[in-house]
Protein backbone atom coordinates (compact mmCIF):
# COMPACT_ATOMS: atom_id res chain seq x y z
CA UNK A 1 0.00 0.00 0.00
CA UNK A 2 0.85 3.50 -0.60
CA UNK A 3 -0.17 7.14 0.55
CA UNK A 4 -0.13 10.62 -1.27
CA UNK A 5 -0.58 13.16 1.46
CA UNK A 6 -2.62 16.30 0.87
CA UNK A 7 -3.38 19.72 2.29
CA UNK A 8 -6.44 21.61 2.04
CA UNK A 9 -5.23 23.92 -0.33
CA UNK A 10 -4.55 21.84 -2.57
CA UNK A 11 -8.35 21.41 -3.18
CA UNK A 12 -9.95 23.36 -6.20
CA UNK A 13 -13.77 24.52 -5.58
CA UNK A 14 -15.31 22.73 -9.10
CA UNK A 15 -18.22 23.69 -11.24
CA UNK A 16 -20.59 21.88 -8.86
CA UNK A 17 -19.71 23.80 -6.10
CA UNK A 18 -17.77 21.11 -4.89
CA UNK A 19 -13.84 21.01 -3.98
CA UNK A 20 -11.92 18.59 -5.87
CA UNK A 21 -8.41 17.04 -5.76
CA UNK A 22 -6.75 15.61 -9.25
CA UNK A 23 -4.54 12.57 -10.00
CA UNK A 24 -3.50 11.04 -12.61
CA UNK A 25 -3.79 7.30 -13.50
CA UNK A 26 -0.33 7.31 -13.63
CA UNK A 27 0.27 8.83 -10.26
CA UNK A 28 -2.11 6.00 -8.37
CA UNK A 29 -2.22 3.58 -10.56
CA UNK A 30 -5.13 2.20 -13.02
CA UNK A 31 -7.93 0.26 -10.76
CA UNK A 32 -6.43 0.47 -7.68
CA UNK A 33 -8.22 0.41 -4.14
CA UNK A 34 -8.84 4.40 -2.91
CA UNK A 35 -9.02 5.09 0.33
CA UNK A 36 -9.63 8.83 1.68
CA UNK A 37 -8.35 9.90 5.06
CA UNK A 38 -9.19 13.02 6.72
CA UNK A 39 -6.76 14.28 9.26
CA UNK A 40 -8.13 15.20 12.58
CA UNK A 41 -7.20 18.03 15.26
CA UNK A 42 -5.20 15.10 17.23
CA UNK A 43 -2.76 14.07 14.09
CA UNK A 44 -5.00 10.98 13.59
CA UNK A 45 -6.77 9.49 10.98
CA UNK A 46 -10.36 8.88 10.33
CA UNK A 47 -11.96 7.27 6.79
CA UNK A 48 -14.81 9.59 5.17
CA UNK A 49 -16.70 8.43 1.71
CA UNK A 50 -16.01 11.20 -0.61
CA UNK A 51 -16.75 10.81 -4.05
CA UNK A 52 -14.49 9.79 -6.40
CA UNK A 53 -14.66 9.49 -10.45
CA UNK A 54 -12.18 8.94 -13.55
CA UNK A 55 -12.15 10.57 -16.39
CA UNK A 56 -10.13 9.39 -19.06
CA UNK A 57 -6.33 9.37 -17.49
CA UNK A 58 -7.79 11.35 -14.27
CA UNK A 59 -8.87 10.30 -11.11
CA UNK A 60 -11.35 12.89 -8.92
CA UNK A 61 -11.63 13.34 -5.21
CA UNK A 62 -14.59 15.34 -4.26
CA UNK A 63 -15.92 16.74 -0.99
CA UNK A 64 -17.78 19.36 0.32
CA UNK A 65 -14.88 21.24 1.93
CA UNK A 66 -11.61 21.67 1.52
CA UNK A 67 -9.29 19.28 4.45
CA UNK A 68 -5.98 17.86 5.38
CA UNK A 69 -5.73 13.66 4.76
CA UNK A 70 -4.22 11.51 2.75
CA UNK A 71 -5.30 8.85 -0.21
CA UNK A 72 -3.76 5.57 0.59
CA UNK A 73 -3.94 3.43 -2.60
CA UNK A 74 -2.46 -0.12 -4.02
CA UNK A 75 0.23 0.01 -6.38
Amino acid sequence: MSSKNFTKTQFVLNNDNQYQLEYSIEEIGQGSNLTIERKKEDGAFETVQAMITRLNDRVFIQWSEPFDGRLIFEN
